[in-house]
């Protein structure tokens, strides 16, 4: 594809190109993208990949720029540099998506078609001017960024979730799964994990809560943290080990590693899929089984979500309180029945009351996180499961978030405490933890 076709090409199509794409620029993809083409026929990649980095740069952009003159391409100054430098990217990286991979701000970039790429920067969500030639261009980066992890995606199977070497996590669909094209989700976690410091900074959480979380865990009470998609579970997650005492030893189990825990000793472990005779998957349900042998003082589970949600009550209730996990809910209650419905999948025909008794007495709080308009995220409850009455969940909220209003294009509202006394500070003080009185007066903070 020359110039004069790369041309022709994005005249041909379009009728097929949304108003808000820039022309000038589709141009500059779909040019990048014949030479790109012509460039991996020049070279002789397999002898170039025993060449240091930097010579093999310098070989290939000596042969991109004799590409630019044999096609006539005048490229001047800036443009130029540009042109090379996107070149370079295509052959080796992500393609157009360098400068938002590079962007520490930006949490989420969503690829929804080769003229459509969003991004989430600050709790909101963004339309960029960056765009792919078309699908087929699409298609290779993501053939690129899977084939990093070891994973592979076509027609046979359309649907990968992986996660990258820097720890973000992708997930790509393709059609036939994928009616309007292919498509590529990259969820992106800072260099820097947040502290508690920040969350309290950014107003996620009260100091008020830190404490009171911060004693649930020294005395190794068990907690579910809920909440929606990006509504910081992970985040807080992260920030809340480092409260557990350094002479313990973790084990993370997670389906996409996304944990950077603020503690020492810690044996990460992470599920493998099926290969393609559809055999070799190992399950978190496997994982946590296996860590009860690993002498384990805590067991965090990154997300529980299937039937591995009885071996981990059944480890909360014979000896390694303190695990921790986060869930997927609306509400504190939510969290507990979904908690519930995954034990059923298990197969177990184990009687509703009994299956109760059992999560009512491994879990001792529900923290439930959500994100509000305008991206903020709070910590909106933070509830005691005092037990079982009447075949019911008793549950007592201990600190809470009220949403008052919208300024700005964003949530804001206060946080407070309902005046209840939990039971668990009975836990903390044969911990050695006590906790002020006046820390449950019921009040504003």
């Amino acid at each position: 594809m020359t110039l004069l076709t790369a041309k022709r090409a994005l005249f041909d199509s379009y009728d097929s190109i949304p108003d808000h794409v820039d022309r000038r620029e589709l141009l500059f993809q779909r040019l990048k993208v014949a030479i790109h083409e012509e460039l991996v026929e020049s070279l002789e990649l397999t002898m170039l990949a025993q060449v240091k980095e930097a010579e093999l740069f310098s070989e290939v952009r000596a042969v991109a720029q004799e590409l630019l003159r044999e096609h006539a391409v005048e490229l001047k100054g800036h443009d130029q540099e540009r042109f090379l430098n996107n070149l370079l990217e295509e052959v080796f990286g992500l393609g157009p998506l360098k400068s938002l991979v590079d962007d520490d701000a930006i949490s989420d970039i969503l690829v929804n078609s080769p003229y459509e790429v969003y991004i989430e920067r600050r709790g909101r969500l963004e339309l960029t001017d960056v765009i792919f030639a078309d699908n087929a261009h699409l298609m290779r980066i993501i053939h690129r960024v899977v084939s990093r992890v070891g994973r592979r995606i076509d027609e046979v199977s359309p649907m990968v979730d992986a996660r990258l070497p820097d720890g973000s996590r992708v997930n790509a669909v393709i059609p036939p799964l994928a009616l309007n094209g292919p498509t590529l989700s990259i969820r992106r976690f800072g260099k820097k994990p947040l502290t508690l410091d920040d969350l309290t900074q950014f107003q996620s959480i009260a100091p008020e809560m830190v404490q009171f979380l911060a004693a649930a865990i020294e005395s190794r009470a068990s907690f579910l943290i809920a909440g929606g998609t990006g509504a910081g579970k992970t985040t807080l997650l992260n920030a809340l080990t480092k409260f557990i005492p350094a002479e313990e030893r973790l084990i993370t189990i997670e389906d996409s590693a996304e944990l950077n825990l603020l503690h020492r000793h810690v044996i990460r472990l992470e599920t493998r899929p099926p290969n393609t005779e559809d055999s070799g998957e190992v399950t978190q349900r496997a994982l946590v089984r296996n860590s009860l042998r690993m002498r384990p003082d805590r067991i965090i589970v990154g997300e529980v979500r299937g039937s591995e949600a009885l071996d981990m009550l059944q480890a909360m209730n014979t000896g390694h309180e303190g695990s921790l996990t986060t869930i997927h809910a609306n509400d504190t209650r939510d969290a507990l029945a979904r908690l519930e419905m995954m034990v059923a999948m298990t197969g177990y025909e184990l009687p509703v009351p009994v299956v109760r008794e059992y999560i009512a007495t491994g879990i001792r709080l529900v923290v439930h996180l959500a994100r509000l308009k305008g991206g903020a995220r709070r910590v909106m409850r933070i509830s005691e499961v005092v037990g079982i009455k009447e075949g019911v969940y008793q549950l007592e909220d201990i600190f809470g978030y009220e949403q008052t209003g919208v300024q700005d294009g964003q949530a804001v509202g206060e946080y407070y405490v309902t005046g209840y006394r939990p039971a668990c500070l009975k836990r903390f003080l044969a911990a050695g933890i006590e906790l002020p009185d006046a820390l449950f007066e019921a009040r504003k903070l």
